[in-house]
């Protein structure tokens, strides 16, 4: 087992999900303490079956990361706990398309901006007081794709996802010089289960792996990236 992550603890918000499960398992195998947020027990359950002998490693909460409040006395909890708060990543987020701008809904809108946008700004607000405490710290969100490439019937995705990058741009330019960085990523399609049953005649081999993204994320959070801030890092596979 590597060591990369030892004696760090790693926050990952959706860390359950098809993105998130791959990113948690990558922490755990290098050592990292892991506390995830889910909205199911069973899948916190499901986590701890699939960390095998890490399992002691891994905490699992319920929450609405798009809700401050409750995000605030997580972290609260973690440090209380643990004394420290080294990493956060964030995989939360929702999709929705296929609709033209003037037909959508407008709390499918408000859907997007809590699940792609807020939970990024609830989340990062409460993870950088306590690095900033420490000097140190490594912050990745995970956007899309679409934040750049703006498709038809994609007004609401494409528009929070923009505004994640923007958010986490500036946060980064807050941070210099504090030790402290926030990066972001952008995954194209992610080959996972939930989107192959909704796009079946897909080619699913063009989609990045979850484990594949994981990979760049764990080293975004890394020293070997401590040169890296306020990046938006493309991970589009061959999509």
């Amino acid at each position: 087992m590597s060591g990369r992550f030892e004696g760090q603890v790693a926050l990952i918000a959706g860390g359950t999900g098809g993105l998130g499960h791959a990113v948690s398992l990558g922490f755990l195998k290098e050592s990292a303490r892991v506390v995830v947020t889910s909205r199911r027990q069973e899948e916190i359950d499901a986590l701890k079956t699939a960390a095998g002998a890490n399992a002691s490693q891994l905490e699992g909460f319920i929450v609405d990361v798009t809700d401050e409040a409750a995000v605030r006395q997580l972290v609260e909890k973690v440090l209380a706990q643990h004394g420290r708060l080294d990493i956060l990543v964030n995989t939360v987020g929702g999709y929705t398309g296929g609709t033209k701008l003037w037909e959508l809904e407008t709390k499918v809108f408000d859907l997007m901006l809590a699940l792609n946008l807020r939970s990024g700004y609830a989340l990062s607000r409460a993870a950088v007081r306590a690095m900033l405490k420490k000097d140190r710290g490594a912050i990745v969100n995970v956007a899309a794709k679409a934040a750049f490439d703006h498709a038809s019937g994609a007004a609401a995705y494409a528009a929070t996802k923009s505004a994640a990058v923007a958010m986490l741009d500036s946060l980064a330019a807050d941070l210099k010089g504090t030790g402290v960085r926030a990066n972001t990523i952008l995954p194209s399609i992610i080959d996972t289960p939930l989107n192959r049953k909704a796009m079946p005649t897909a080619d699913f081999s063009k989609w990045p792996k979850p484990e594949d993204i994981a990979r760049v994320i764990l080293f975004l959070c890394s020293d070997d990236a401590k040169v890296v801030q306020g990046a938006a890092v493309p991970v589009y596979g061959d999509s």
